[in-house]
């Protein structure tokens, strides 16, 4: 193993995401329309607007939150909306504040993915970086799509100096169409935590993070709109 991540090889083992990951994840949106959830880890309830809701929690022992959003569209398909999300090169098309995107590793055996992520923050501040590993599924007969991505590390790409590596990072979607995969219509889960490193008081976190996040879906949204109207080439990763 040492002389592995002498070279920069990344070891599979124990990084990548399991079958049970994908399962526990898929789970939190049943468990979001019980009423069964136990009390000390219900959530704090941030925004409500027509088809999104906004809840947060706090992560012991931290300091920081992990925030949780419900939604739905009724314009666009569920494939499209994942496609989207998935195709790193055409997330350098829409999203104005990436730097570098890029799919470093893949795992054969399970079809987990390494991701490194460069991030633009407002001045005065250093942009983030992100090292992380996904992995998604597609299940027809519970009729759910999901995305799971969690930080790694990576012998092959240590911290630079004009970057701020975030080490905490965790982020799981789960989408259900109100049909089928390719007809308008779905809702969807995410389920999101980080520790960007900031020098912000924890308050003053809550409000970016709660604020950002609802800007960010509703980029997601135009772009997958927009890949829909002008037949952009997105990647099918369902097919």
């Amino acid at each position: 193993l040492m002389a592995a991540l002498g070279t920069g090889v990344f070891v599979w083992d124990g990084q990548r995401i399991e079958e049970e990951e994908l399962r526990r994840s898929a789970q939190e949106l049943q468990a979001l329309e019980s009423p069964e959830e136990p009390r000390e880890r219900r959530w704090e309830l941030l925004l409500e607007r027509e088809h999104f809701r906004l809840w947060r929690r706090p992560l012991p022992g931290s300091g920081l939150f992990q925030y949780r959003v419900f939604g739905s569209y009724t314009d666009v398909t569920p494939r499209q909306f994942f496609n989207v999300q998935l195709d790193t090169e055409y997330r350098k098309q829409w999203d104005s504040l990436v730097l570098k995107l890029d799919v470093v590793e893949r795992d054969p055996a399970t079809g987990s993915e390494v991701i490194h992520w460069v991030t633009q923050f407002p001045y005065p501040m250093y942009s983030r970086d992100y090292v992380y590993v996904r992995r998604y599924c597609v299940d027809s007969d519970q009729n759910l799509m999901v995305l799971v991505s969690r930080a790694v590390e990576h012998p092959g790409l240590p911290e630079l100096p004009e970057h701020v590596r975030v080490r905490s990072y965790e982020s799981r979607m789960v989408i259900r169409p109100h049909r089928g995969f390719d007809e308008n219509g779905f809702d969807y889960l995410l389920t999101y935590s980080d520790n960007p490193q900031t020098v912000f008081p924890r308050y003053c976190l809550s409000w970016m993070v709660s604020s950002g996040m609802p800007e960010f879906l509703e980029k997601l949204h135009a772009a997958a709109l927009k890949a829909k109207k002008m037949e952009l080439e997105v990647r099918d990763y369902l097919s």
